[in-house]
């Protein structure tokens, strides 16, 4: 039926190694079942060893392609990455809060690479914490970004919640952080609402090099999730298992830190109410 597909625009940078940034938040939001669309923030010359280019979009360039979007296919859900500096993401925040107000927004609050390469300016991302968390529906930072936006030293589980607490205090609806750079077997993320609500997620560790965007690919999966009509936790659920199992059938590509399996598929659970 026409009509019935979940729109996600995406704001982010690019990867031209394709396993992170646009390029994955693509792959992933298609493969589980919504449109994707995107807006480009900034061109990074990059692969599995690391950045070796960026080059910023012109802030009127990168308005101009979220009001084509919005001005004629719309969203559901809008799910930002990295914005690369104060002025691509003041114009993100303005223009996303005037034509598409009733949106859910979904903020990867994208610091650095996981090679250490900066991807967001000290002053952008005052800007996102003052323009664009009053405004997300979620907050998806891993402990690095938590601890540079909250100042919450983190050193285990147990210490995701108060990084978590100064995230809603600034407004979010949500947040989720994410527990994979901590030490340990277990992966543990905690999903916190303004609400009180709280749900611990937890997996084993996947032991594999092929990592790199593992943010982008889990904040685009709960993107897809959502405009598609789950709740936020079926949301971060589904999107968990997809990560999971991209990671565990990840193809081993380059010679660093190597993209996940994009094309992996979740293996749909048996109705109950089928016959045996």
């Amino acid at each position: 039926m026409q009509g019935t597909l979940g729109r996600v625009l995406v704001i982010g940078g690019s990867d031209s190694g394709g396993g992170a940034g646009i390029q994955a938040d693509l792959k992933t939001i298609t493969v589980l079942g919504s449109y994707a669309a995107s807006a480009v923030t900034a061109l990074t010359a990059q692969n599995t060893l690391g950045v070796t280019e960026v080059m910023g979009v012109p802030p009127r360039v990168v308005a101009a392609q979220i009001e084509a979007v919005l001005g004629d296919i719309g969203a559901d859900v809008i799910k930002t990455g990295m914005l690369f500096n104060a002025s691509v993401t003041a114009v993100v925040a303005e223009r996303c809060a005037a034509l598409a107000p009733h949106a859910q927004l979904v903020v990867d609050p994208v610091v650095v690479s996981s090679t250490g390469h900066e991807l967001l300016s000290p002053e952008g991302r005052d800007v996102l914490l003052e323009q664009l968390v009053p405004r997300a529906a979620l907050v998806t930072p891993n402990v690095p970004e938590a601890v540079l936006l909250t100042g919450v030293a983190i050193a285990g589980p147990d210490d995701l919640g108060r990084a978590a607490d100064v995230l809603l205090a600034r407004g979010a609806s949500a947040v989720l952080v994410k527990g994979g750079h901590l030490e340990g077997e277990t992966v543990v993320d905690l999903l916190r609402t303004i609400d009180g609500d709280e749900v611990r997620f937890e997996s084993a560790r996947v032991h594999t090099r092929g990592t790199h965007g593992t943010g982008c690919t889990l904040a685009s999966g709960i993107a897809a999730g959502i405009a598609e009509g789950l709740t936020l936790r079926d949301a971060v659920a589904r999107a968990r298992d997809f990560v999971v199992g991209a990671l565990a059938m990840s193809p081993g590509l380059g010679k660093g830190i190597g993209p996940l399996n994009h094309g992996y598929r979740i293996a749909p659970k048996p109705d109950p109410d089928a016959g045996v």
